[in-house]
């Protein structure tokens, strides 16, 4: 069985930038996993919440309602500080998710952009750090060999992709997109799930107009930027995130 992985930042990141693609590989039998960095405790957008914990409980809710809309084989959403992805310990959260793909063993990664995304959030572009670099020493047996000596193995994932847009934001701060080399079709259908799945984060609600019209202006592609492979190969133009993927 194909297995995809996706790293994100906070709830509401696997709905909105890659919800049709985690539907579209879970139609084909691919098994998928979210895993997200934050909770989204430091969200400007409470829900009601009294306190950051019972923001963080109400989103972690949202999350998994959103992952079953996506059809999600497992979500999990790990205790990084919202809004301060940048201060943690950076080898630690790398060996974190280098440990969850030696175990998950995906063929293809998702995540975010360095830049951050349209929005530039510094917790998207630690993410994408993180993930980048997990991608790569997850397939070494001298990175993090205690994982090594408690049963884990190196596992190279065949792909890892940013997902990427051809457009900015006016009123943020400017940002440099990768390049797309992606372009996935997701259709109609999965494009209204995929609305549907951003909306079972009602903690955000005051962002759901915008974030529809911002999906709608894309259409039903999602785009991605193929940032590194496991075969040396120049850069194609793909219309399929498994292309050339090898299973088990």
């Amino acid at each position: 069985m194909l297995r995809l992985l996706c790293v994100t930042a906070h709830p509401d990141d696997e709905a909105g930038g890659f919800g049709g693609s985690l539907l579209l590989a879970a139609a084909r039998g691919v098994e998928t996993h979210v895993i997200c960095m934050t909770p989204g405790q430091a969200a400007t957008h409470r829900g009601g919440a009294r306190s950051d914990d019972e923001l963080a409980g109400m989103r972690r809710e949202e999350f998994q309602a959103s992952c079953r809309m996506l059809r999600v084989t497992r979500g999990e959403v790990l205790a990084y500080p919202d809004a301060r992805l940048d201060r943690v310990d950076f080898y630690a959260a790398v060996g974190e998710l280098a440990g969850r793909i030696r175990k998950i063993r995906p063929h293809v990664m998702l995540t975010i952009g360095p830049e951050g995304a349209v929005t530039a959030h510094p917790d998207h572009s630690m993410a994408s750090l993180f993930a980048t670099l997990a991608f790569h020493w997850a397939g070494r047996n001298d990175r993090f060999a205690e994982q090594l000596a408690n049963g884990l193995a190196p596992h190279r994932t065949q792909k890892l992709y940013y997902a990427t847009s051809l457009f900015t934001l006016p009123d943020r701060q400017p940002v440099s997109p990768a390049p797309v080399t992606a372009s996935i079709e997701i259709g109609t259908e999965f494009l209204e799930t995929k609305i549907n799945a951003f909306k079972q984060h009602t903690s955000q609600s005051p962002l759901f107009p915008r974030f529809e019209a911002m999906v709608r202006k894309r259409g039903t592609r999602e785009l991605f930027h193929l940032a590194a492979t496991t075969a040396p190969r120049e850069m194609p133009e793909e219309t399929d995130l498994f292309e050339g993927v090898k299973e088990d």
